[in-house]
């Protein structure tokens, strides 16, 4: 049988050099959790949310799902949105795609990937919706990266129409939604520029 030791090895010496920095920094990350982001990103696991942003572990509240999507059936995403607004009273949402999602390449061909096709329809309903901006990209780089950005500012329309923030922005609550894609290639953020507040 394998076993993970090693990543309980790796823990250990993480949480030894943490404590050799700073020896407080465990006691008071127990004590409270006040994060002023919620990141809705995808699972990919070479976009580490803290981690790109340069932050530590307690100022951002992760959600992460295939192709960073906001669906108004997903139960998942939207309690965690909820949370975040209602309880941690987060000032910032950001919805972060990635060039090169696997979850929107998948999208845009013609393969069965079992029970994941039922997520992907809603990647082939932003395609529809931008099927003329779309048909005029001939490279499948192009296409992937072009339905990278749709899909984050589909979703930021998704989130700003939950019930949670749509509350929210009525009772004039401080919080703004952002949307930013990932180039893995260079390690920076993108910010498409359709931020919204409820004004």
């Amino acid at each position: 049988m394998t076993t993970i030791q090693h990543l309980f090895d790796n823990n250990k010496k993480w949480a030894e050099k943490i404590t050799k920095e700073d020896p407080g920094f465990f006691q008071s990350l127990s004590e409270q959790q006040s994060p002023k982001y919620l990141w809705i990103g995808c699972s990919d696991s070479r976009v580490p949310a803290n981690s790109l942003l340069g932050m530590e572990p307690g100022e951002v509240f992760v959600h992460r799902n295939i192709a960073n999507q906001v669906i108004h059936t997903d139960f998942n995403c939207l309690s965690v949105i909820q949370y975040a607004v209602d309880i941690l009273q987060v000032k910032h949402i950001i919805i972060c795609g990635h060039y090169g999602c696997g979850g929107i390449e998948a999208s845009l061909d013609d393969e069965s990937y079992g029970l994941t096709d039922n997520w992907l329809r809603h990647l082939e309903d932003v395609y529809r919706f931008h099927k003329e901006e779309m048909d005029k990209l001939t490279s499948k780089k192009d296409r992937i990266n072009l339905l990278c950005e749709l899909n984050v500012i589909e979703q930021v329309a998704n989130i700003c129409n939950t019930t949670t923030l749509i509350n929210a922005w009525k009772r004039e609550q401080d919080i703004t939604i952002h949307g930013l894609v990932y180039n893995l290639h260079d390690g920076i953020l993108k910010d498409l520029n359709v931020s919204a507040n409820g004004k």
